[in-house]
């Protein structure tokens, strides 16, 4: 089985009418080129724009019942595909950054909120999300376990760790940042210590504080019978605004997990006690 991602690096609009506009096209060509899931760039009901004014944040808060995240559920069910509609949800105290999965009937699949919200900057207006979540996608042709992260959730091992322990095989993970080597690096790791495949949406180039660069690892480091290992980044996006396809071979990544060495493998988690700890140490 081969799960078939379109990564929608899209420029934002100027409000959240042309904001549904444009996606609603993008996932209409996601669908032609064949994708079973489309998935958007961070926070797209705003373009990843965070007021630093609390009646400012407001107006751009969206509820996940409301008309700007449902009006994805009939698309998706018309395409018969899967979308990852991203947004600023309307919350209290604080909203948060949010991704609803519409699997190809509509129904939603998965809802998960931004856990690492980014305190230091813009998003201390936010609150953090509770949990990281797994659900079974199916796509038509079998089921794909499907979890979540976003954007600074990647820099954390624990994310990608729970996800893979929850279950998980492919990650999505929206984002609006500058995707360094440094960044790439970090979804390098998690897809590799995971033995999970991890596919991000940035924003292209001319959004501000991004260029584009949107990725997929697959998490197989290397073939048990191949000398050598091989490279996991099986897609890599210029940093020019487009939709682009990568395609994960889901059976490939199910024969690597039997028999190699991470993941869940050899862990010895009766020792990792200071995990759990929440004071600071530095």
């Amino acid at each position: 089985m081969v799960l078939k991602i379109a990564l929608l690096q899209l420029l934002p609009g100027s409000d959240l009418e042309e904001q549904f506009q444009i996606g609603k096209s993008a996932c209409e060509k996601a669908k032609e080129m064949g994708a079973d899931i489309a998935l958007f760039p961070e926070m797209w009901s705003s373009g990843y724009s965070i007021p630093q004014d609390k009646d400012l944040l407001s107006k751009l808060e969206v509820s996940a019942d409301g008309d700007f995240v449902q009006g994805f559920r009939k698309p998706a069910e018309e395409l018969q595909m899967a979308i990852g509609i991203t947004f600023l949800e309307k919350h209290v105290p604080k909203p948060l950054n949010s991704m609803m999965l519409f699997d190809r009937n509509g129904k939603i699949r998965l809802h998960y909120s931004k856990v690492h919200t980014c305190d230091f900057d813009a998003e201390k207006m936010l609150s953090s999300g509770d949990d990281f979540y797994v659900c079974d996608l199916d796509i038509g042709r079998g089921v794909v376990k499907i979890g979540c992260m976003i954007c600074f959730d990647r820099e954390f091992p624990e994310s990608a760790r729970i996800l893979m322990l929850k279950g998980a095989e492919v990650i999505l993970a929206p984002n609006a940042c500058p995707m360094e080597i440094n960044r790439l690096s970090a979804l390098r790791t998690r897809a590799y210590e995971n033995m999970l495949a991890i596919a991000t949406c940035n924003y292209p180039k001319g959004k501000i504080d991004c260029n584009g660069h949107s990725t997929v690892f697959d998490g197989v480091a290397w073939f048990r019978d191949e000398p050598g290992v091989r490279d996991m980044c099986i897609f890599e996006a210029p940093e020019e605004e487009g939709i682009y396809l990568a395609e994960i071979d889901i059976d490939m990544l199910r024969e690597y997990r039997k028999d190699e060495v991470m993941g869940n493998a050899y862990r010895h988690p009766e020792k990792y006690g200071e995990l759990i700890l929440s004071e600071r140490r530095f």
